[in-house]
């Protein structure tokens, strides 16, 4: 489930823009879709019915959490996995991305502008609130980003 801070519209599941989920290429497990989804993120979907933070992860893991206090809880897991990115605000002054992004990821790439996420049912909503980062653990999720022709900035963290 996908989550603002605010929003004018009131709605609590915000969808990544399925470019961006293409250009990064396959993905095995996404632990956080909504029960209904216009379209694939990965091989295996969890939705908050199944609890996909207490499911064993394997592979490449696509991440975009629920947005708020639990947000970096599913970022330490996926820190701990190796494998995987996530899509998160790009609040670099936080806690949270201190400990589970700066001290713990491959990669940042910071997003040109912001990101205008989907609707459940697929439609395109408004600009985000705050501007978005990928995030990226292991070494191929570097080159996934490397290749993926998006527009932003790449900030290699750890060494290639």
């Amino acid at each position: 489930m996908k989550t603002f801070n605010t929003n004018t519209k009131n709605n609590d599941e915000w969808l990544t823009p399925p470019e961006i989920i293409k250009s990064l290429g396959e993905f095995d497990i996404d632990p956080c879709t909504p029960i209904n989804r216009p379209w694939d993120t990965a091989k295996i979907h969890y939705n908050k019915n199944d609890d996909g933070f207490t499911k064993e992860w394997h592979g490449r893991v696509w991440c975009n959490p629920p947005y708020g206090r639990q947000t970096f809880e599913w970022i330490n897991k996926l820190a701990a996995h190796g494998n995987g990115m996530t899509l998160i605000f790009a609040r670099t002054e936080t806690l949270g991305f201190h400990q589970e992004v700066w001290d713990k990821a491959d990669a940042i790439f910071f997003f040109k502008g912001r990101l205008k996420f989907h609707y459940v049912d697929g439609t395109q909503g408004q600009c985000a609130n705050a501007p978005s980062c990928l995030v990226a653990y292991g070494k191929n999720n570097i080159e996934a980003i490397k290749n993926a022709n998006l527009n932003g900035k790449l900030i290699i963290l750890k060494g290639e």
